[in-house]
């Protein structure tokens, strides 16, 4: 592994570009003459470099699958950071220290940019991983625009985590977009659990899934934002407990989206034929136990994936 592997502090992320001890690992932090003196094209080099997603635990597959949807050419380093799942629960401060330490694994693969999958760690840590790391980051923002537009009742329902459904960013952004509505926000700590476990579906599942919702539910509102990217795997399940009677909206698509316009504007977009090798290729890593990842992802995905531990 290239230059250091964690950061310990929050001050010590801050140094992140200081305390490097190896070249850097992406070609645009080197110069354009070096790139010229061999032969390479800068905009080539970073077009085949690999996109990174980062997650506090399985929900990222979701914003992963969609980006896989729209743009199916690149290369996708994915970073679930299972150890310290839940981040939910957790101050900012600690999710700030833990998202640094986690994107610094991955801006150290080389990425060309970072997606934030994670609802959590883009309200807490987004300014800090983008002061800290020369890379374009996209986060995750709770889709309160398009559900205020949605709406009819003039009624919505926000589920989410502890920590952001009670966050001063869900608050500004319903005070922008959602003036004159009802808005109803609870946090479904209960609902990451069952998708790290991979319990996707069946009687328990179902129960849970009720339960939380009831508080959304009894406010009749007509649309529900899924402001966490694990709910999203649960949305089988949501349609189900609400008789298909609620619209379900969330940033996975627009997610995607947003990726293609920054990879657009940057030069940085992997075209077919691009030499080729290595696109479409998925590498899968955790900060907990890889065995039991691999199963998770593999339901989330659809497909079978095998997951890498790196603590």
């Amino acid at each position: 592994m290239q230059g250091k592997e964690t950061i310990p502090t929050e001050q010590g992320a801050q140094e992140v570009s200081k305390t490097r001890n190896t070249p850097p690992a992406r070609d645009a932090e080197r110069s354009q003459s070096t790139l010229s003196d061999t032969g390479m094209s800068l905009t080539h080099t970073l077009a085949e470099a690999p996109i990174g997603v980062f997650d506090s635990g399985a929900g990222g597959l979701t914003i992963l699958a969609a980006l896989q949807q729209e743009l199916p050419d690149e290369t996708y380093i994915y970073f679930g950071d299972t150890a310290h799942c839940p981040y939910g629960t957790r101050s900012d401060a600690e999710i700030t220290e833990l998202s640094i330490r986690a994107n610094c694994f991955l801006y150290e693969q080389g990425v060309k940019l970072i997606v934030v999958a994670c609802n959590t760690a883009s309200q807490a840590a987004l300014n800090a991983l983008r002061a800290t790391f020369p890379v374009p980051f996209v986060g995750v923002v709770p889709a309160v625009k398009p559900a205020a537009r949605a709406t009819r009742k003039g009624r919505i329902g926000i589920a989410a985590t502890n920590q952001a459904a009670k966050a001063l960013y869900l608050r500004q952004l319903i005070d922008e977009f959602a003036e004159g509505i009802h808005v109803c926000a609870v946090g479904c700590p209960e609902l990451v659990t069952l998708v790290e476990q991979g319990e996707l579906d069946g009687p328990v599942t179902e129960q849970t899934v009720r339960e939380a919702l009831r508080p959304v539910l009894a406010e009749d509102v007509d649309v529900i934002v899924l402001g966490c990217t694990h709910f999203p795997a649960l949305r089988p399940v949501i349609e189900r407990v609400t008789h298909n009677e609620v619209q379900i909206i969330d940033s996975g698509v627009a997610v995607a989206r947003r990726t293609r316009s920054v990879l657009e504007a940057e030069s940085m977009l992997h075209t077919p034929g691009l030499n080729g090798a290595g696109q479409g290729e998925l590498h899968i890593w955790c900060s907990g136990d890889p065995t039991a990842f691999s199963k998770v992802a593999s339901k989330i995905l659809g497909y079978p994936v095998v997951a890498r531990q790196h603590s």
